[in-house]
């Protein structure tokens, strides 16, 4: 009975959100609405009675409705090997390749001049060449140290900074009113509305992904990686290892440099 309905213009999705939206997002059958002997479904009812208001805005007429470009979201942990696909899939299918976290990080790092968070807390490194001279008491290094970071601390950020920056550094879940900021203009506006993109670790959350789901913004496709825990700590643990032996070498090397310089300045 269904295959004999002679559909719309566009299909089952709702032809409002393609529209106003150029989202494909799929109609409901307790929504539909008849007009010139072709049935239309809609994602909402007021998608709906705006259609019946004027439905000439929302049907072909001389050519086929252009139907969006591919909109890919791409999931899994970290460590997973999402970045190295999606970019792949990107240069592939001609799309723009977004990195959720690297996307964020670049938003705030103009105020925190550098990449925040548990992959990037380090303690601060000392420049060779901002070490004291040798008749300068160390009290005055360590002071003029405290007032260095005491500065860094003072650079104000906005609300919608800090959001983003707890966000990286505590997991905190970013407002909707944020999302909408970054989010919206992927599936709004161009190059990527008409060209298309796979986004890299977002929806990361239940509520991320309920987020889309209340604007409307559909990815075509959604992959979830699944890779054996053995297989991401292989791939995690030695470049982090190897990391944190060049933090304890570097900090052994600083305070021999200091026990040496206490030592010239008593005498």
């Amino acid at each position: 009975k269904e295959k004999k309905r002679h559909m719309g213009d566009t299909k089952h999705f709702c032809p409002v959100s393609l529209k106003e939206n150029f989202v494909l997002y799929p109609g409901l059958y307790e929504h539909a609405a008849k007009y010139q002997e072709k049935i239309y479904y809609f994602s909402t009812s007021e998608y709906r009675d705006k259609f019946l208001k004027n439905p000439e805005d929302y049907v072909a007429h001389n050519e086929p409705i252009q139907a969006p470009p591919l909109r890919v979201c791409l999931l899994g942990t970290h460590g997973a090997g999402k970045t190295t696909c999606a970019r792949q899939i990107a240069d592939k299918l001609g799309i723009f390749h977004i990195q959720f976290e690297e996307y964020l990080q670049e938003l705030i790092l103009p105020k925190t001049k550098e990449k925040v968070g548990p992959d990037f807390d380090e303690e601060p490194q000392e420049d060779d060449n901002k070490m004291p001279i040798l008749s300068q008491e160390l009290d005055d290094f360590f002071q003029t140290k405290t007032e260095v970071e005491k500065s860094k601390q003072e650079v104000e950020l906005t609300d919608e900074e800090g959001a983003i920056k707890a966000n990286l550094m505590d997991d905190e879940a970013l407002p909707p009113e944020v999302l909408d900021n970054i989010v919206l203009d992927w599936w709004r506006k161009e190059p990527f509305r008409s060209t298309g993109f796979i986004l890299d670790g977002f929806p990361r959350t239940l509520d991320e992904a309920q987020y889309l789901s209340e604007r409307g913004l559909c990815p075509d496709v959604a992959v979830y990686i699944q890779v054996e825990k053995s297989d991401i700590l292989d791939r995690l643990f030695p470049p982090r290892l190897k990391k944190w032996k060049d933090r304890q070498y570097k900090k052994m090397e600083n305070k021999k440099k200091l026990k040496d310089l206490k030592a010239k300045i008593r005498v």
